[in-house]
């Protein structure tokens, strides 16, 4: 029995010899692009990068409109802006999610409501969204998670019956289906990162895509200093003609560089194929898991029809690995193959990035408001368990090599299982 890597044992990877993929990836097609916006002096504000991105990314989602903002957070907050949602109105987000999914909702003076989410693929539960639903509740912001995908069949029939809005957060799933709807296209809007991590990157940066043309005419004004626009934004100089004084709106201004554009029209380009090679990848590893004692797959819906990972991530049985805990666990996975393996995000009822209560001045508009943004008044038992006990997550670089790749992750469950004893 080999000795674990965390013990003082030999790894089952040397990445200094054999590094696992790199991100962001690029080659002489970024740095052309990159040029031309130099070389063009039109760095900003409704540039030829910029406007050629919105129309390839709008056509690959298929969408009637994608627009392109500073980054993923704004990306939410102005679809709820542009959705009408504001003060006394609620907005359900899943409780295990990245803060900028709630923070959004406080930013527009809505209350996040948080909602408990399914075991199997950690994405957002139709039944609690049902339950949680109030007079008051103006949209639903469901969360495809890693590489889980939100039921947006049972979402949508919700929205539908209640009249809700829904702003699907695709931060995690650029290019991911649901029964051939791409991420974004299904909901009234969807919401896009480009950080540097993500399936796609700029750097930073994100976009919004809809087919509502009122919609997004109201969300190209407000990430556009409230100028309202009269017809496309076109020309040399990219500023384009707008309406009259009494045609702008209060905003400010959320808008992307043609820098990030170029990377994004190239990073758009490689999508589809490395989207494939991670889906084919992350089917092949989710079938060796099914065969690992203590280990479980993050569940696949058959009405998933591509695949989309940010991050790989599966359930762990501490009680089958002789009671070692999940962090002990992660560890020693780290150790032997040379990479961050992580737990999920912390829920949102005790994440301590999601404290609305630390702002005062910005929050508490009145004493009902201040007691129904407390996170700390939801119940997200699930969440919890997820995070505490059951969560394993990689990067997805690492569905970005071969299947001898993938089979070494399994390998290092192996070696851990049969080393558990030597973790306690």
């Amino acid at each position: 029995m080999s000795k674990l890597a965390v013990n003082g044992g030999k790894p089952l990877r040397d990445v200094k010899t054999n590094p696992w993929p790199k991100w962001p990836l690029w080659d002489e097609e970024e740095e052309k692009g990159l040029l031309e916006v130099l070389r063009s002096g039109v760095w900003s504000y409704n540039g030829p990068k910029e406007l050629q991105f919105n129309k390839a990314f709008a056509k690959f989602i298929g969408a009637g409109h994608a627009l392109s903002v500073a980054n993923g957070t704004v990306s939410l907050q102005l679809a709820l802006e542009a959705c009408g949602i504001g003060l006394g109105d609620e907005v359900i987000v899943p409780g295990l999610t990245w803060q900028a999914t709630a923070a959004a909702a406080l930013d527009v003076n809505a209350i996040p409501v948080l909602v408990d989410v399914r075991e199997d693929n950690w994405c957002i539960d139709p039944a609690q969204v049902e339950k949680a639903i109030s007079p008051r509740t103006k949209a639903i912001i469901p969360v495809h998670l890693y590489g889980g995908f939100a039921d947006m069949d049972a979402i949508m029939e919700i929205a539908t019956r209640h009249n809700l809005r829904v702003i699907e957060d695709c931060a995690h799933k650029h290019g991911g289906e649901w029964n051939g709807k791409k991420v974004g296209s299904i909901g009234d809007a969807g919401s896009f990162s480009f950080q540097l991590s993500k399936l796609m990157t700029g750097g930073e940066g994100g976009a919004l895509t809809t087919s509502d043309s009122q919609l997004f005419e109201k969300l190209d004004a407000l990430r556009n200093c409230g100028r309202r626009p009269e017809i496309e934004q076109c020309g040399d100089k990219g500023a384009g003609h707008y309406g009259s004084e009494g045609d702008f709106i209060q905003s400010g201004n959320y808008r992307m560089t043609d820098f990030q554009a170029a990377l994004l029209i190239e990073s758009l380009k490689r999508l589809p194929e490395q989207n494939k090679l991670r889906d084919e990848n992350a089917k092949y590893m989710n079938s060796l898991l099914a065969e690992l004692p203590g280990v479980t797959p993050i569940r696949r819906d058959k009405r998933e029809t591509m695949g989309a990972y940010y991050n790989f991530s599966f359930r762990y049985d501490a009680e089958q690995f002789k009671g070692v805990a999940v962090d002990k666990f992660r560890e020693a996975m780290a150790r032997e193959l040379g990479c961050d393996v992580e737990a999920s995000y912390e829920p949102l009822d005790t994440c301590p990035l999601y404290a609305p209560l630390t702002k005062p001045r910005r929050h508490k508009l009145s004493e009902e408001h201040w007691r129904q943004i407390d996170p700390a008044r939801f119940s997200l038992p699930v969440c919890h368990r997820i995070h505490d006990a059951e969560s394993v997550c990689l990067h997805h670089t690492i569905l970005m090599g071969t299947k001898s790749d993938v089979d070494l992750l399994a390998k290092a469950i192996e070696k851990i299982y049969d080393n558990a004893a030597k973790l306690l």
